[in-house]
Formats: C-alpha cells, sequence, structure tokens
C-alpha cells in the first residue's frame, strides 16, 4: 500500500488532509507530539470523520498509524525514505521545528530510493512550502540538495476547510465541515489524491481564499468578541456584523479582481457562499478559538494587513480593512497566549509602535492613522 506521512495529527490533520489520502488508498503515517493521539491511532487503526450537516454523516477513515517525532526519529526518517507524499497540517510557526528531522528522512531517502516524493505544506500561508523547503535546506549538505532534483518536489497548495473546536472527549473522532478545498500548484504529473485540485498557477487560488474565508473568518471573531458573541454562528445573527463583514471583503475583493482579473459577480457569489459556510450552526464555533493567535493574524503578509496595503497600493479602499485590524488588535483574550502577548506590546510600546513591530507598518502611514482611529472608536 502506498504510504502518505503526514505531519499534524490534530483536527485539520485527521479530519482534512489525511481523510483524503485513506480514501484515495493510501496508508497514512501521522507524526506528532501528542502521545495520546499517536497511542490511539496506533491501537484503533481508524477513526470517524463527521460532517457538520443536519443528517451527521459519516466517513470511517482507516489504515493509519502514528509517530512520535519527538522520541521515534529513527522510525519518522524510515516512513519518510518510503513514503510517496510528505505533508504538513501542523501550523506556519512550527515548519522550522520540524525541518531538520525532514532534512534527516530526506538525506536518507535520497540514498536508496529512486522514487519521487512529493512534499505539500497544507497551511494558511502564502508559500508555506517554499517556506518549508528554506527551512529543510537549511540542515542539508550541497551534495544532498544536488541529489534531490528530479527526486523531491515542493508543491504550494491552498487549503480551505472549517474544522471548530472539538467535543469528542479524547475520541480521535473530528467534526468538520462538508465543504473543503485543497489546490496544489504544479504543471508535474502526479499520483492522484481524493479531492485535490491541480492548477499552474495557485496565486489567484491562495488569495483569493486567504483573503475572502480568512479575512472573513477573523473579522466575524474579532467583532463578535468586541460584541460578547460566544460563537460565529452567533455573531452573523447580527446584522451590524454582517454588514461590516462584506464591507471588508467588498474591499479585499477590489484588491483580487484589480490584481487577478476575477469576474466580479463571480466573486460576489463566492463572498456569499462563503458567509453561509460561517452561519452553519452545527459547527458551534467559537469566536474564540477563530480569533486565536492575533500576532501571526496581523503579520505583514497575512489575512487583514496584506490586503489593506495591497489596497492602498492600488488607491483602492481599505477603511473596513483598517477597522478589521483595528478589531483584532482589541482581542484581549487572556487565555491565548499571543493575544496577551499583543496587549503587553500595545501597552508597552503605544499603538502605531505596535503595529510597526507585529504588522510591519509605518507608525505614520495612512493605514496606521485609520486603525488607530478605528481602534479609539471601537475601544469606547
Amino acid at each position: 500500500m502506498k504510504l502518505a506521512v503526514h505531519f499534524g495529527a490534530g483536527n485539520i490533520g485527521r479530519g482534512f488532509i489525511g481523510a483524503l489520502f485513506s480514501q484515495s488508498g493510501y496508508h497514512v503515517t501521522f507524526v506528532d507530539i501528542a502521545d495520546q493521539i499517536i497511542s490511539q491511532l496506533n491501537e484503533k487503526k481508524n477513526y470517524q470523520v463527521k460532517l457538520a450537516t443536519d443528517k451527521q454523516e459519516t466517513i470511517t477513515v482507516d489504515n493509519v498509524s502514528g509517530l512520535n517525532n519527538m522520541t521515534q526519529e529513527n522510525e519518522v526518517i524510515a516512513a519518510i525514505k518510503d513514503a510517496a507524499y510528505l505533508t504538513t497540517a501542523i501550523g506556519p510557526n512550527i515548519l522550522p521545528r520540524i525541518a531538520p528531522l525532514i532534512a534527516k528522512g530526506l538525506t536518507e531517502r535520497v540514498k536508496s530510493n529512486p522514487e519521487k516524493l512529493y512534499v505539500i505544506a497544507c497551511e494558511n500561508q502564502i508559500s508555506a512550502t517554499d517556506l518549508l523547503k528554506g527551512y529543510i535546506f537549511e540542515h542539508l549538505d550541497d551534495e544532498t540538495k544536488a541529489n534531490l532534483a528530479g527526486k523531491v518536489y515542493f508543491f504550494n497548495s491552498a487549503v480551505d476547510r472549517i474544522v471548530p473546536i472539538q467535543n469528542n472527549h479524547g475520541s480521535l473522532d473530528v467534526l468538520v465541515e462538508p465543504y473543503y478545498e485543497w489546490v496544489v500548484e504544479t504543471s508535474e504529473s502526479i499520483p492522484p489524491i481524493e479531492g485535490m485540485k491541480i492548477v499552474s498557477d495557485l496565486a489567484p487560488f491562495i488569495e483569493r481564499k486567504l483573503f475572502t474565508v480568512n479575512t472573513g473568518h477573523a473579522v466575524i471573531a474579532y467583532l463578535g468578541y468586541l460584541e460578547n458573541k460566544s460563537t460565529i454562528d452567533q455573531a452573523l445573527a447580527d446584522e451590524k456584523i454582517v454588514k461590516q463583514v462584506k464591507a471588508t471583503l467588498g474591499e479585499t475583493g477590489g484588491y483580487l479582481i484589480h490584481q487577478y482579473g476575477l469576474n466580479p459577480e463571480e466573486h460576489s457569489q463566492y463572498i456569499e457562499k462563503i458567509i453561509s459556510r460561517f452561519k452553519n450552526a452545527y459547527l458551534n464555533d467559537d469566536v474564540t478559538r477563530v480569533g486565536r493567535s492575533p500576532l501571526r493574524k496581523l503579520g505583514p503578509n497575512d489575512r487583514l494587513v496584506r490586503p489593506a496595503t495591497e489596497a492602498a497600493k492600488a488607491g483602492l479602499s481599505y477603511t473596513n480593512l483598517a477597522k478589521a485590524i483595528a478589531s483584532a488588535l482589541l482581542f484581549d483574550y487572556q487565555e491565548d497566549e499571543e493575544a496577551a502577548k499583543l496587549q503587553a506590546i500595545i501597552k508597552e510600546k503605544g499603538l502605531p509602535a505596535a503595529l510597526k513591530e507585529v504588522s510591519g507598518l509605518d507608525e505614520n502611514s495612512e493605514i496606521t492613522n485609520e486603525v488607530v482611529s478605528h481602534y479609539n472608536i471601537l475601544k469606547k
């Protein structure tokens, strides 16, 4: 049986990427540091993916196992040597941590296995696989780098599936929304995977997704948090929030249409479809889960700041994106480490300096001035 090695045995890994590999006839070896999950995978060898619909349809995911990359390094290297695919869904910030082990696996692989290996980072990050490749190459010698040519391929991808906080009481089963999208950029002919879409240019897909799905989700979460809403669907029951989300996505849409020549009517329909997905009450998704990690989400190339700066460059409106950035800066949920750190930076340095540090925005830029204005209004 063909083997896929997947780093990240969390809900997205099990409920999305790992499930698609299993459905495509692969054995999936999950690599993670979560001992309990790894033990359960090895003991049970299957789990259920439940769809967040009124019928609660289930899909059985079998032919799975797990390895702990902290305690089973040699076993992970052996798995990489034999795999057809190596994927991640572990969080962009964790990619540098797993790169040394992947480098060891690739070093051993090219010595003995002439078969092609396809490496795909399935993260909410533009060019995530390019980033992972860079981290891996830091740990390879020149001879190994040369030997990877024609044997190991790195493909960028865009992924989209809402996987909420689980109330599964330690079970491997995962609740997911029915909709998903996995787009991979390559001109190579690669082994087909259920649900994987191949494109020659990923940029329009990943930016459309990141600046519609991820931007929209974040805006709902941060505005919902400020209005004391518990879940995403509760936030969207507030027409003021819906109006603000649509206005924000109208601005990201303006940039996307300008940049990629998207059909305005089709993109408008796409926005409506995304908002309807967010309204799925069966997901019961907490605003604090969706809003977590604001430092990353306020990064210069992420879902809030990047479309604002690109819109500004193109001479397009960004005032609603500025308001979205301001709402993210007010996310003071103390149980989230990044949220607490963000508030400490703002308190210590002031808002303009904090924006420069976190988002790369000049302290005197027009975007910063507009964000500060919205921040002061929202804070009252």
